[in-house]
């Protein structure tokens, strides 16, 4: 193939816009914000399972604390009828006698089990403690993500407008090429990532490999106009007076 000295040498502008806008859709790709965004989301959930976990357990415990209280309130309210019953006066010697042991069975009833109220609302405290913990850490990882997102986000509104610009200048560099020699371009950067780069110093300027002297000296040979592509990475070496030939 070939095209004038010229024209070959402006696909130098386009492949420095094509390989920005490779670096834009690489660094795209690989923000660290969207691995850190990852394991936030991951420490999210995380806090919002343990926060559940904890929740359900203090619910029970205040269920435990409510079913305990009313079982006290039920032998408090039997220990007071037979109270009553007794300074009544009304009730026999052997009903007397049924009640005394009653009330004494009611009071040890009622002793057993505000320890177990008292042992039960101690849980309680140290679970409420351990629940406002838990939505400090939950707080912290929700704020952790949106801060992530927020980096991100902002990062990725630069890269737009960095791509959007370059889009206008690859529209603008890629104009008034020959169809045959544009189309081997796009061929190469397709496949390689790079279409064309400068020689200098016997290195191509698409893959940074030193020619061997057989190829150098057969790029030094041809004609200006001839399109030659490097043998280790197949990009055009475009040719000019800092090619040193």
């Amino acid at each position: 193939m070939k095209a004038d000295p010229a024209v070959q040498r402006r696909l130098l502008p386009l492949a420095e816009v094509d390989a920005e806008l490779s670096r834009v859709d690489h660094r795209r790709r690989t923000l660290p914000e969207i691995v850190e965004i990852a394991e936030a989301e991951k420490q999210l959930r995380a806090k919002t399972d343990a926060l559940t976990t904890i929740e359900t357990t203090l619910g029970d415990l205040t269920r435990d604390v409510k079913r305990q209280e009313t079982e006290i309130d039920q032998v408090r309210a039997r220990e007071e009828r037979d109270r009553k019953l007794m300074a009544g006066g009304t009730v026999g010697a052997k009903q007397l006698t049924e009640l005394e042991h009653e009330l004494a069975t009611l009071e040890r009833r009622q002793a057993a089990l505000e320890d177990d109220l008292l042992e039960l609302m101690e849980r309680r405290e140290a679970v409420e403690a351990d629940v406002q913990h838990a939505r400090v850490e939950l707080d912290k990882a929700t704020e952790a993500l949106a801060d992530a997102a927020r980096r991100r986000d902002a990062t990725l509104a630069d890269l737009d407008s960095i791509e959007a610009k370059r889009k206008a200048d690859r529209e603008k560099a890629g104009a008034g090429f020959p169809a045959d020699l544009l189309a081997l371009y796009e061929k190469v950067r397709a496949h390689k990532g790079i279409g064309a780069g400068l020689l200098r110093s016997r290195r191509c300027g698409a893959c940074r490999i030193e020619l061997d002297r057989s190829a150098y000296s057969a790029v030094r040979e041809a004609a200006p106009d001839e399109v030659l592509r490097c043998e280790e990475c197949g990009a055009i070496m475009v040719r000019t007076a800092e090619s040193g030939l």
